[in-house]
């Protein structure tokens, strides 16, 4: 199936915003002709990049390197600025190929260098959000819900009713104290009560990263069931790595820490199942549905 402009746009403009499932497809349509396919995961405070090929000769290190380089610098994707480039002889059906190289990364790992992509300039870097055009696919059902729109005229919205309601609370407030006679004190000399006693507020669920992670992998569960295009899909991959992150955010200190790390590796399953299924749909010319990972 062959991409339109704006699919491919589409997917560059996810991969500049971060999302590591289209920095995969961007990688892999330039290297397919090289016959390196790639994969990524975020992990140790950067990008972990796998090349793949079926002879070592495809993957000299030097021209390999530079080829990534400049495709990421090319994006400038958000949030990333160092890169894990591994390499390695191509392995099927190996999802935790992560855990293996680290695992294991003398015989895993035919070479491995770490880079530091260059900044962007930040007024090229805005013009490029700014001639961005919004995704095309359909967003699945329950999701627009919880996407922040982002044009102008909520903004303004949002301001002037915030504004009225604190004029409305203002003279409500000094409405009632002309009536009642209450005088107003903006502050407090010292000993007429006892300050409050400071305690740390308990994290609240938006705070959390294990229950945003799990609301995060239900809602993909769900959104999951009516995917059908290869965008749908892509979104739905980078939502389960971003399930998987936050449940690496999770503190080892927290009792939910060992269901955690399990949940991290379930959703980075998950993740490289639904990039798969994204490339399927963009190669098949009638893709047929394939069950949805369960969020476990």
């Amino acid at each position: 199936m062959t991409k339109t402009s704006s699919e491919v746009n589409d997917i560059r403009g996810q991969a500049r915003q971060g999302s590591v499932a289209a920095i995969i497809q961007v990688l892999n349509d330039q290297l397919a002709d090289d016959g390196i396919r790639t994969r990524a995961v975020i992990a140790d405070g950067m990008l972990q990049l796998l090349c793949e090929a079926q002879t070592l000769d495809q993957l000299p290190q030097t021209e390999v390197v530079a080829r990534v380089q400049g495709m990421l610098e090319d994006l400038s994707p958000r949030k990333i600025r160092r890169v894990n480039i591994n390499s390695r002889i191509v392995r099927e059906q190996q999802l935790l190929w992560y855990e293996e190289i680290t695992r294991d990364p003398e015989n895993q790992l035919l070479w491995s260098q770490v880079i530091t992509l260059k900044q962007p300039n930040p007024l090229v870097q805005l013009w490029q959000d700014l001639r961005q055009p919004k995704p095309r696919y359909t967003v699945p059902k329950g999701e627009t819900l919880r996407r922040r729109d982002n044009q102008p005229h909520y903004f303004w919205r949002g301001l002037v009713g915030g504004a009225s309601l604190c004029l409305f609370l203002l003279v409500v407030g000094w409405a009632v104290k002309n009536r009642l006679g209450i005088t107003l004190s903006f502050g407090q000399t010292p000993g007429n009560s006892p300050p409050p006693e400071a305690t740390a507020p308990a994290p609240t669920p938006q705070q959390d990263p294990f229950v945003q992670a799990v609301r995060l992998a239900e809602q993909a569960v769900v959104d999951g069931q009516g995917a059908d295009s290869a965008a749908a899909w892509l979104d739905l991959a980078a939502r389960w790595q971003r399930a998987a992150d936050l449940m690496a955010d999770v503190d080892p200190s927290d009792p939910r820490y060992p269901t955690a790390q399990d949940r991290v590796t379930v959703y980075r399953q998950n993740s490289e199942q639904a990039l798969q299924r994204s490339q399927q749909l963009q190669t098949e010319p009638d893709p047929e549905a394939e069950p949805t990972p369960d969020a476990q």
